[in-house]
Protein backbone atom coordinates (compact mmCIF):
# COMPACT_ATOMS: atom_id res chain seq x y z
CA UNK A 1 0.00 0.00 0.00
CA UNK A 2 1.24 3.19 -0.49
CA UNK A 3 0.53 6.94 0.52
CA UNK A 4 -0.91 9.88 -0.84
CA UNK A 5 2.62 11.03 -1.73
CA UNK A 6 3.23 7.46 -3.82
CA UNK A 7 -0.22 8.21 -5.93
CA UNK A 8 1.04 11.77 -7.12
CA UNK A 9 4.84 9.68 -7.58
CA UNK A 10 2.98 7.37 -9.48
CA UNK A 11 0.72 9.89 -11.61
CA UNK A 12 3.71 11.73 -12.79
CA UNK A 13 5.35 8.92 -14.55
CA UNK A 14 2.07 9.96 -16.65
CA UNK A 15 3.12 13.43 -17.26
CA UNK A 16 5.30 13.62 -20.71
CA UNK A 17 7.64 15.77 -22.34
CA UNK A 18 5.85 18.86 -23.82
CA UNK A 19 2.43 18.37 -21.69
CA UNK A 20 0.37 21.51 -20.29
CA UNK A 21 -0.79 19.72 -16.85
CA UNK A 22 -3.67 20.75 -14.38
CA UNK A 23 -3.47 20.06 -11.17
CA UNK A 24 -6.83 19.54 -9.20
CA UNK A 25 -6.94 20.43 -5.41
CA UNK A 26 -5.85 17.66 -2.81
CA UNK A 27 -3.39 15.07 -4.22
CA UNK A 28 -2.92 16.06 -7.63
CA UNK A 29 -1.31 19.39 -6.45
CA UNK A 30 1.88 17.01 -4.96
CA UNK A 31 2.59 16.07 -8.73
CA UNK A 32 4.67 18.72 -9.34
CA UNK A 33 6.89 17.50 -6.86
CA UNK A 34 7.89 14.40 -8.49
CA UNK A 35 7.89 15.26 -12.43
CA UNK A 36 11.31 14.36 -14.04
CA UNK A 37 13.48 17.18 -14.46
CA UNK A 38 14.60 16.27 -17.52
CA UNK A 39 11.40 17.13 -19.32
CA UNK A 40 9.76 20.29 -19.60
CA UNK A 41 6.22 20.34 -18.39
CA UNK A 42 3.63 23.67 -17.77
CA UNK A 43 1.63 23.18 -14.69
CA UNK A 44 -1.65 25.60 -15.02
CA UNK A 45 -3.91 26.36 -12.19
CA UNK A 46 -7.52 27.66 -12.94
CA UNK A 47 -6.99 31.04 -10.60
CA UNK A 48 -4.82 32.48 -13.10
CA UNK A 49 -1.31 31.03 -13.20
CA UNK A 50 1.43 28.98 -15.57
CA UNK A 51 4.20 27.50 -14.97
CA UNK A 52 3.99 26.20 -11.43
CA UNK A 53 6.69 24.49 -9.28
CA UNK A 54 6.54 22.29 -6.67
CA UNK A 55 5.62 23.24 -3.08
CA UNK A 56 7.65 25.60 -1.13
CA UNK A 57 10.01 24.97 1.65
CA UNK A 58 9.28 26.13 5.05
CA UNK A 59 10.22 29.62 5.23
CA UNK A 60 9.97 30.47 1.73
CA UNK A 61 6.36 31.00 1.02
CA UNK A 62 4.59 33.93 -0.67
CA UNK A 63 1.18 34.24 0.40
CA UNK A 64 0.80 36.16 -2.72
CA UNK A 65 1.43 33.07 -4.94
CA UNK A 66 -1.16 30.23 -4.76
CA UNK A 67 -2.71 27.21 -6.53
CA UNK A 68 -6.48 26.87 -6.79
CA UNK A 69 -6.62 25.35 -3.31
CA UNK A 70 -4.84 28.26 -2.07
CA UNK A 71 -1.75 26.68 -1.01
CA UNK A 72 1.24 28.85 -1.43
CA UNK A 73 3.45 27.30 -4.74
CA UNK A 74 6.42 28.48 -6.69
CA UNK A 75 6.70 29.32 -9.90
CA UNK A 76 9.43 28.43 -12.70
CA UNK A 77 11.26 30.47 -14.98
CA UNK A 78 9.11 32.12 -17.38
CA UNK A 79 6.17 31.58 -15.38
CA UNK A 80 2.85 33.70 -16.19
CA UNK A 81 -0.25 34.94 -14.14
CA UNK A 82 -3.47 36.38 -15.61
CA UNK A 83 -7.23 36.57 -15.26
CA UNK A 84 -9.78 33.56 -14.80
CA UNK A 85 -11.38 34.38 -18.34
CA UNK A 86 -8.50 33.92 -19.84
CA UNK A 87 -7.39 31.01 -17.61
CA UNK A 88 -10.76 29.43 -18.59
CA UNK A 89 -10.37 30.02 -22.10
CA UNK A 90 -6.93 27.98 -21.85
CA UNK A 91 -9.14 24.49 -20.77
CA UNK A 92 -12.31 25.60 -22.41
CA UNK A 93 -10.15 25.52 -25.61
CA UNK A 94 -8.53 22.46 -24.78
CA UNK A 95 -4.69 23.48 -24.56
CA UNK A 96 -4.42 21.23 -21.68
CA UNK A 97 -2.96 17.79 -22.25
CA UNK A 98 -3.71 16.35 -19.21
CA UNK A 99 -6.25 16.78 -15.99
CA UNK A 100 -5.10 15.42 -12.80
CA UNK A 101 -7.83 15.31 -10.59
CA UNK A 102 -9.15 14.40 -6.99
CA UNK A 103 -12.50 12.29 -6.39
CA UNK A 104 -14.28 11.54 -3.58
CA UNK A 105 -16.59 8.60 -6.09
CA UNK A 106 -15.80 7.12 -9.83
CA UNK A 107 -18.15 4.92 -11.52
CA UNK A 108 -17.16 1.70 -13.52
CA UNK A 109 -17.89 3.37 -16.84
CA UNK A 110 -16.02 6.74 -15.70
CA UNK A 111 -18.57 9.33 -14.25
CA UNK A 112 -16.81 11.43 -11.69
CA UNK A 113 -18.55 13.07 -8.29
CA UNK A 114 -15.84 15.38 -6.82
CA UNK A 115 -17.51 18.60 -5.86
CA UNK A 116 -20.36 18.26 -3.32
CA UNK A 117 -21.73 16.01 -0.52
CA UNK A 118 -25.44 16.62 0.29
CA UNK A 119 -25.78 18.45 3.42
CA UNK A 120 -22.36 19.35 3.66
CA UNK A 121 -21.17 22.63 3.07
CA UNK A 122 -18.70 23.55 0.20
CA UNK A 123 -16.90 26.17 -1.40
CA UNK A 124 -18.25 25.51 -4.96
CA UNK A 125 -18.02 23.89 -7.74
CA UNK A 126 -14.88 25.86 -9.04
CA UNK A 127 -13.16 24.81 -11.74
CA UNK A 128 -14.39 21.17 -12.37
CA UNK A 129 -17.03 21.29 -14.14
CA UNK A 130 -15.05 23.11 -17.15
CA UNK A 131 -12.33 20.69 -16.60
CA UNK A 132 -14.31 17.31 -16.76
CA UNK A 133 -16.03 18.77 -19.98
CA UNK A 134 -13.21 20.04 -22.08
CA UNK A 135 -10.53 17.24 -20.75
CA UNK A 136 -9.41 14.10 -22.99
CA UNK A 137 -7.01 12.76 -20.49
CA UNK A 138 -8.50 13.02 -17.30
CA UNK A 139 -6.48 10.71 -14.25
CA UNK A 140 -7.89 10.64 -10.84
CA UNK A 141 -6.32 10.59 -7.94
CA UNK A 142 -7.75 8.96 -4.35
CA UNK A 143 -7.99 6.79 -2.14
CA UNK A 144 -9.04 3.50 -2.87
CA UNK A 145 -11.93 3.40 0.15
CA UNK A 146 -13.05 5.87 2.25
CA UNK A 147 -13.00 7.22 6.39
CA UNK A 148 -15.37 4.09 6.98
CA UNK A 149 -13.69 1.65 4.60
CA UNK A 150 -16.16 1.92 1.85
CA UNK A 151 -15.38 1.46 -1.64
CA UNK A 152 -14.77 4.67 -3.85
CA UNK A 153 -14.52 2.90 -7.12
CA UNK A 154 -18.70 2.06 -7.87
CA UNK A 155 -21.37 0.66 -10.15
CA UNK A 156 -22.67 4.19 -10.37
CA UNK A 157 -21.44 6.98 -8.01
CA UNK A 158 -24.14 8.26 -5.45
CA UNK A 159 -23.34 11.63 -5.37
CA UNK A 160 -23.75 14.83 -7.36
CA UNK A 161 -21.84 14.19 -10.63
CA UNK A 162 -19.33 16.48 -11.88
CA UNK A 163 -18.62 14.73 -15.46
CA UNK A 164 -20.17 11.62 -17.04
CA UNK A 165 -18.23 8.82 -18.74
CA UNK A 166 -15.33 10.89 -18.86
CA UNK A 167 -12.12 9.44 -16.34
CA UNK A 168 -9.51 7.28 -18.60
CA UNK A 169 -7.29 6.60 -15.29
CA UNK A 170 -7.40 6.16 -11.00
CA UNK A 171 -3.82 5.15 -9.28
CA UNK A 172 -5.13 5.19 -5.85
CA UNK A 173 -3.51 3.84 -2.68
CA UNK A 174 -4.26 0.05 -3.71
CA UNK A 175 -3.70 0.30 -7.55
CA UNK A 176 -3.90 2.06 -11.05
CA UNK A 177 -6.82 1.28 -13.38
CA UNK A 178 -8.26 2.07 -16.65
CA UNK A 179 -11.68 3.04 -17.39
CA UNK A 180 -12.99 0.42 -20.20
CA UNK A 181 -16.53 -0.57 -21.49
CA UNK A 182 -16.90 -3.92 -19.72
CA UNK A 183 -15.53 -2.18 -15.91
CA UNK A 184 -12.35 -1.39 -14.10
CA UNK A 185 -9.25 -3.21 -15.78
CA UNK A 186 -6.54 -3.81 -13.22
CA UNK A 187 -2.90 -2.79 -14.44
CA UNK A 188 -0.93 -2.54 -11.20
CA UNK A 189 -1.41 -3.30 -7.77
CA UNK A 190 0.76 -1.11 -5.25
CA UNK A 191 3.63 -2.92 -3.13
CA UNK A 192 2.59 -5.20 -0.53
CA UNK A 193 -1.25 -5.38 -1.94
CA UNK A 194 -2.95 -8.72 -3.01
CA UNK A 195 -5.38 -8.47 -6.25
CA UNK A 196 -7.63 -10.31 -3.88
CA UNK A 197 -7.37 -7.00 -1.78
CA UNK A 198 -8.13 -4.66 -4.22
CA UNK A 199 -11.26 -6.73 -5.08
CA UNK A 200 -12.73 -6.72 -2.41
CA UNK A 201 -11.94 -2.92 -2.17
CA UNK A 202 -13.73 -2.51 -5.56
CA UNK A 203 -17.33 -2.71 -5.44
CA UNK A 204 -17.32 -1.78 -9.44
CA UNK A 205 -16.82 -4.37 -12.02
CA UNK A 206 -13.37 -5.37 -11.64
CA UNK A 207 -11.54 -6.92 -14.58
CA UNK A 208 -8.10 -8.94 -13.70
CA UNK A 209 -6.17 -9.81 -17.05
CA UNK A 210 -3.13 -12.69 -16.83
CA UNK A 211 -0.73 -10.16 -16.11
CA UNK A 212 -0.72 -7.30 -13.64
CA UNK A 213 2.43 -5.83 -12.86
CA UNK A 214 3.40 -3.93 -9.29
CA UNK A 215 3.73 -0.28 -9.14
CA UNK A 216 6.84 1.27 -9.50
CA UNK A 217 7.37 4.47 -7.41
Amino acid sequence: MIDKNGIAKRIAQEVKDGFYVNLGIGIPTLVANFVQGDINVEFQSENGVLGMGPFPFEGDEDADIINAGKQTITTMPGASFFDSALSFGMIRGQHVDLTILGAMEVSENGDIANWKIPGKMVKGMGGAMDLVASAENIIVAMMHTNKAGKSKLLKKCSLPLTGVGCVTKIVTNLAVLEITPKGFLLKEHAPGVSIEDIRQATEGTLIVNDTVSEMAI
